[in-house]
């Protein structure tokens, strides 16, 4: 019925439609979901509200109707027909009737404007807007903080792009008497931070969106447990932001990795910094000539990848990941030809079989590998080879000497230690994590690859800057071998050092920049 209606731009908003299954469908849904958060406690006292888009295949996302949940009313208790039907601007378009005493009269959801601001900037399919206890009490701990941060939690990877090993980053908003006030903060805030699918609001609750009702709804339980988690580690002087999880401290002028602003544990309840400004927050580390001499890379890694790159792709050649490996391969390759980048080759349509599309991917691989390209197409391939090779114990990750103790003093001084590398984030887990020194990860907050930007240019350390959420950059050390990444990040404000390793190339003479052969001297 609903896809013979959409003839015209009018036709999903006829009275014919506003009747058809799928709006009664995604009306009781709403009804079923909110009798499950009543009970959970994220819509009870009548706060709270949900609002999904009515699903049809036959109408592009940004333009299906949307059903929302009414204001004031006991969520519990509601039926289908006491839903709201919104138009995609969010023109009402169907009314809930008047009920007798001692029911209110209908109102749409005060949320309205903001779910709006969900669907228009972040496509969501569904927005769930949680009073949940946990989430206003994760906001009060430190009445300052902009952000709530959390890693090392199983519960992340129910975040939409997130893993394990990922610093999950929500931002807090600062409430207003009423719910519609919300609305350009919410909307600068979902600007502010592209990857979040959620924003807090402090002393309130969250908002949480997905590209569907059950995307939504499982990050919604993944947020309140991780809220619940959080301050549960906190009431134990336990700290939720590292790794590891340790004892919210303070040491050397260096404030502890507490998520959310300058509180440190001591002997006795929890303290404010005194004033004391801490003179490193977040240190930065390269790879290649950092960490790892280049030499494991350039002798060990990239031909590991170069010898194994057909076998692997033959094994996993029908996988969905693999797939996606040749999908970004055949993009690169395609605009490498335009440009009449030496070493590419056409790769042909799948129609011309597996083994000609292999032997083509392969020769493109070998090429991209020989000129050391810094392409995320080659660098994710790279990484799903290297994790069969780490898997099957044929690899192991190579660090210099120093580096494992740097690492843990750093994390005992509650100082965040994050990876940025032209390896993709996967490469870079399964280095750190596979050493000859045991599982390096604990130490480690996250991770950045070229997808915040080329290394060498300003704009990906301003990224990086606004992801970890300081206030100076000057508080961000970036430690690595090359002159123009250093530069880089000097320019959006980074203390730099350049590591001088053996096999490093030279850096020019008179650079002014600092120098460390040894992460003992930092």
């Amino acid at each position: 019925m609903a896809s013979a209606l959409i003839g015209s731009p009018t036709a999903a908003t006829s009275q014919a439609y506003l009747e058809s299954n799928p709006v009664r469908e995604t009306k009781a849904l709403i009804t079923e979901l909110c009798r499950q958060f009543y009970h959970l406690g994220w819509v009870s006292g009548t706060g709270g509200s949900v609002t999904i888009k009515v699903h049809d295949e036959a109408i592009p996302r940004p333009n299906q109707l949307i059903i929302m949940s009414p204001s004031g009313v006991q969520k519990e208790r509601m039926v289908p027909e006491d839903m709201y039907v919104l138009s995609s601007s969010g023109s009402i378009l169907s009314s809930p009737l008047p009920k007798p005493f001692p029911y209110k009269p209908p109102k749409c959801s005060d949320c309205a404007a903001l779910f709006l601001k969900a669907y228009e900037m972040r496509n969501a399919g569904a927005v769930i807007h949680s009073h949940g206890m946990e989430s206003c009490l994760v906001t009060m701990i430190n009445p300052l903080a902009k952000e709530f941060r959390i890693t090392h939690m199983e519960m992340i990877k129910g975040i939409q792009g997130h893993g394990y090993y990922d610093e999950l980053v929500i931002p807090i908003i600062e409430n207003t008497a009423h719910e519609r006030e919300l609305t350009d903060s919410l909307a600068e805030a979902i600007e502010a931070y592209p990857k979040a699918t959620a924003v807090l609001v402090r002393n309130h609750g969250i908002y949480i969106w997905g590209d569907s009702w059950i995307s939504a709804k499982t990050q919604a339980e993944c947020y309140h447990y991780l809220f619940d988690a959080a301050i549960k580690l906190h009431q134990l002087g336990l700290d939720w932001s590292t790794p590891n999880h340790g004892p919210i401290t303070i040491s050397r002028g260096v404030l502890g990795g507490h998520p959310n602003g300058n509180i440190s544990r001591k002997a006795g309840p929890l303290i404010s910094n005194d004033g004391v400004e801490p003179s490193r927050s977040c240190i930065v580390l390269d790879i290649e000539g950092t960490t790892t001499p280049i030499s494991f890379v350039t002798d060990v890694l990239f031909p590991y990848a170069r010898h194994n790159v057909g076998r692997h792709l033959d094994a996993t050649y029908y996988t969905a990941e693999t797939q996606d490996d040749i999908k970004l391969l055949r993009s690169q390759v395609e605009n490498d030809l335009r440009q009449g980048i030496a070493g590419a080759v056409p790769i042909p349509s799948d129609d011309a079989g597996k083994e000609e599309v292999v032997a083509a991917l392969v020769a493109n691989v070998e090429a991209m590998i020989k000129a050391d390209r810094k392409i995320t197409a080659l660098k994710q391939l790279q990484g799903h080879i290297w994790r069969t090779g780490f898997q099957n114990n044929e690899l192991k990750g190579i660090v210099f000497d120093d580096v494992p103790e740097a690492l843990e003093n750093w994390h005992t001084l509650g100082i965040k230690v994050y990876i940025y590398s032209s390896g993709s984030r996967l490469a870079q887990r399964l280095l750190f994590g596979n050493t000859s020194y045991g599982d390096l990860r604990k130490y480690l907050s996250g991770y950045f690859d070229t997808a915040v930007g080329n290394k060498k240019e300003t704009s990906s350390y301003t990224e990086i800057s606004e992801y970890l959420g300081v206030d100076n950059p000057s508080k961000i050390l970036f430690v690595t071998d090359v002159f123009e990444e250093a530069v880089a990040a000097q320019a959006a404000g980074f203390e730099v050092i350049i590591s001088v390793r053996p096999g490093n190339a030279p850096v020019p003479k008179n650079h002014g920049i600092k120098t460390i052969t040894s992460f003992s001297e930092i």
